[in-house]
């Protein structure tokens, strides 16, 4: 079993003190960084950050945003991550930038995902898979898509309910899964994912750090019965606080 932890790459002083707060967190073995449009600091050049702190302790997941990348041509920052022993990517489809300036190439994270595994055959290739986006039916279709253009397993959109996840189990029998869990800790922040993510809540549930703290402990063990792999997403939140008596 896995456990991994997601940092966001805001820039390259307020990424290695995220990265210093993990100490501490014994079972966290693996950092997976997204990629965002509006910071200058790319995914990958944060996986090479993770992979140089701390004596090269975690392994390294950077997110790719498909409609930045050009499938007819070799992905460049490819050369750094196999210097960095990074060779496992999650390929997501990325939401447009509000800079203009900012080229889209407008490739699908299926065309993204072929052309990664034909180039790097030996890497392992994530897809994401969200679980509110659609019905069950369109996501699950959407997924097989993707395990046929060579993905190697997936990062889910953070749960918040384990029946959910039981579901999504069964419908992902035998594929290597990232559940994920974050930290909703205030009313507007979970009226953002209600309207942005279109998330589902449990009945019960309560937007404060203690109970994602149980949630969190639920959603371990659940990962851990099933054999599979967990990451934990901090959201203003100190992750020490959060999750240090579950992963110290």
């Amino acid at each position: 079993m896995r456990v991994a932890v997601e940092l966001v790459p805001r820039d390259a002083a307020a990424f290695q003190a995220q990265l210093d707060a993990l100490t501490g967190l014994n079972r966290v073995d693996v950092v997976n960084v997204p990629d965002l449009a509006h910071f200058a600091m790319r995914g990958w050049q944060a996986a090479l950050a993770v992979r140089s702190h701390a004596e090269g302790r975690y392994r390294a997941v950077p997110h790719l945003r498909a409609m930045d990348i050009d499938t007819a041509r070799p992905w460049q920052p490819a050369i750094e991550l196999r210097l960095a022993d990074v060779d496992e990517v999650l390929v997501v489809t990325g939401d447009p930038p509000s800079d203009m300036g900012h080229a889209v190439t407008g490739a699908s994270a299926v065309q993204v995902i072929r052309a990664l595994k034909a180039a790097h055959p030996d890497w392992r290739v994530y897809a994401a898979l969200d679980p509110y986006r659609d019905g069950f039916a369109e996501e699950r279709d959407y997924m097989l898509r993707k395990l046929e253009a060579g993905a190697d397993g997936f990062f889910t959109q953070p749960f918040f309910d384990l029946r959910l996840m039981g579901v999504w189990r069964e419908l992902m029998a035998g594929v290597p899964v990232f559940w994920g869990v974050t930290s909703v800790t205030s009313e507007r922040s979970m009226r953002y994912w209600l309207a942005r993510n279109r998330a589902v809540f449990p009945a019960g549930f309560e937007p404060t750090l203690a109970w994602h703290t149980r949630f969190a402990r639920d959603a371990l063990t659940f990962a851990e019965v099933h054999d599979a792999d967990i990451y934990f997403m901090p959201i203003r939140v100190d992750v020490g606080e959060w999750l240090g008596d579950l992963l110290g």
